[in-house]
């Protein structure tokens, strides 16, 4: 054992593990119980033996009392060692195993003493309440020291009182009795207290294998520690008791699913309603970073069972990394498209420069108006028929996509959609990820064409995006719609199976509906209902619809590199007719 450092006090106090701290605090309360229960035993223990003794002695005492020949000697005699009342004092003494048997008169002189010596003398302790005629148990002190004592009054045969008998028990032999019983009840409270040790030392296991050994401050640390942990990530953490109730919730979690404590103790369904997430939470879906939506914001997450029958499920959001990828699947696209605009812009080039050569500058002005007058045109017809800036620039912006995909994209002649939106970024999302899907739907497909429609019923707006793709199983109409599922190969950046139920989702949250049908013709149609979207109108303002029939299609302009490109109205293409 190593001495201890110069200038350190060895301090005494309890042990760090909590092992040996719950061990020596159970053997300490089981001892002290023991202790306390046989000092309550002990207290009534001495009482009852008093009195049995002091009980005893007036039995005795009315014993000796009963005897008339006592009274007529007591009357008769004068006290001596010889005479009649001291020899049958001590006869009853011997007999009865009392420490004295005094006989008095009225005047409290004794007749009978153990001592000789005290015959004829008065008695020391006070005779007036037996020399009355009462009966008296005491525990007092006299010339035999203290005792346990019992007076009666002596009554001759007419009762008159002529005296008194008092007789004491030895009150040592009251006190060894006592002593006499206190082995047996150590021997109890030992016997008590090594169950009590016992059962400390399993219970005290049991509570080292459960915290592993820790100590009580390495407890607090991890919990406050676990606190800060849990509240200051940026991760949801969700976990759960072996009934699938919820027990905690961090910050993380409370923002990204929209909940707050109020959720503790409930179940997830309870909590969150029915869905993915729910789904998730509960362990009903299994997996390794599921997608889920949630309101807005798409979700990964993850569930890890624990020892005790829970589980503990982390989210992280990916909302902000699905834009991004998905703006960077847009920007791919765009320079797709921009480099076949400068391909087909360098044929353009190259026609008006063979035309200037030619020295034919009347064909070179007129195609120059052609190539510009046209996209002017079109580009205005799409802002006529769909009045939202914001809805006409992300359409526009997808034809160039579409058409460097070999797809046409076309807007039906039955749209017609007020600018009133409520919400256009929400509608912006809605029509961008429907009009990408058709896109891949259709790509590398003959005659590939999507047709967009959107129309304003009253408050209601209504849009229908149909491609002629393939298709959509009926078995798998309602699967599209569900977090994680795709038919196609995930991009560089992350997971498919996110826009259609963001869709649906943004949908349902206005109180509308998706659905998907089978197209006229074949391929898919995709039919979004979004109820209260557009703004009451205002008739000083809305403008009346005045440009050209109502019954046309728009073609938006592509980029495909031909040295005259086709007019943006008119008859479509006789393969295009029906759907």
């Amino acid at each position: 054992m190593s001495p201890t450092p110069p200038g350190r006090r060895l301090r005494l106090g309890l042990p760090r593990r909590m092992f040996s701290q719950v061990l020596l605090m159970q053997v300490a309360i089981a001892a002290g119980v023991a202790v306390l229960a046989t000092g309550l035993f002990l207290a009534p223990l001495s009482d009852q033996l008093d009195d049995q003794a002091m009980r005893r002695a007036l039995a005795i005492a009315q014993t000796t009392a009963a005897q008339p020949q006592i009274a007529e000697d007591l009357q008769g005699t004068r006290p001596s060692v010889d005479g009649p009342v001291q020899v049958e004092a001590e006869r009853i003494r011997k007999a009865s195993g009392a420490e004295y048997v005094v006989v008095m008169d009225m005047r409290g002189v004794r007749w009978s003493h153990t001592d000789p010596k005290e015959i004829g003398r008065v008695v020391s302790t006070d005779p007036r309440q037996a020399l009355a005629g009462k009966e008296v148990m005491e525990i007092d002190s006299g010339t035999l020291g203290r005792s346990a004592r019992g007076k009666v009054p002596l009554r001759d045969t007419g009762g008159r009182v002529v005296g008194a008998v008092s007789v004491g028990i030895e009150y040592d032999s009251v006190r060894a009795l006592l002593f006499h019983a206190i082995p047996g009840l150590l021997a109890y409270a030992g016997g008590a207290m090594a169950v009590g040790a016992l059962a400390a030392w399993l219970i005290s296991r049991r509570v080292q294998r459960q915290t592993r050994d820790l100590a009580f401050s390495d407890i607090a640390a991890l919990l406050a520690e676990r606190e800060a942990v849990l509240h200051g990530i940026r991760e949801g953490v969700v976990a759960l008791d072996r009934a699938g109730r919820i027990r905690l919730l961090n910050d993380e979690a409370q923002r990204l699913l929209g909940i707050g404590e109020e959720a503790v103790g409930r179940s997830p369904d309870e909590a969150l309603g029915a869905g993915r997430t729910t789904d998730v939470l509960a362990g009903r879906v299994t997996g390794t970073d599921l997608l889920t939506v949630r309101g807005q914001r798409v979700l990964v997450a993850n569930r890890m069972p624990t020892d005790d029958g829970g589980a503990v499920a982390t989210l992280r959001d990916r909302t902000e990394l699905e834009q991004l990828g998905r703006e960077l699947d847009s920007t791919h696209g765009l320079l797709d498209a921009l480099r076949a605009q400068d391909h087909e812009h360098a044929n353009r080039m190259h026609t008006l420069l063979g035309l200037l050569e030619l020295e034919m500058y009347e064909d070179a002005a007129e195609f120059i108006g052609e190539v510009v007058g046209d996209h002017r045109a079109t580009a205005e017809q799409v802002a006529e028929k769909i009045r939202d800036p914001l809805l006409a620039a992300l359409l526009v912006g997808k034809a160039t996509v579409a058409a460097e995909r070999g797809v046409a994209l076309w807007v039906s002649d039955r749209t017609l959609l007020p600018d009133r939106l409520i919400d256009p970024r929400g509608l912006v999302t809605v029509v961008g990820n429907l009009v990408d899907n058709a896109l891949d739907a259709v790509a590398g497909t003959a005659h590939a064409r999507v047709e967009v429609e959107l129309r304003a019923e009253g408050r209601t707006a209504v849009l229908r995006v149909c491609d002629t793709g393939p298709g959509i199983p009926v078995e798998q109409r309602e699967l599209v719609f569900t977090e994680g599922w795709s038919t196609k190969k995930p991009p560089a950046h992350g997971k498919r199976g996110i826009g259609l139920p963001l869709v649906r989702r943004l949908a349902e949250r206005q109180g509308g509906s998706a659905r998907v049908d089978e197209a006229e013709g074949g391929g898919a149609e995709f039919t979004v209902v979004l109820p209260e979207a557009l703004a009451e109108p205002d008739p000083a303002v809305e403008p009346r619809h005045t440009h050209g029939p109502e019954t046309e299609h728009v073609r938006i302009p592509d980029t495909e590199p031909t040295p005259t490109p086709a007019p943006a109205t008119g008859a479509r293409p006789a393969q295009e007719e029906s759907r």
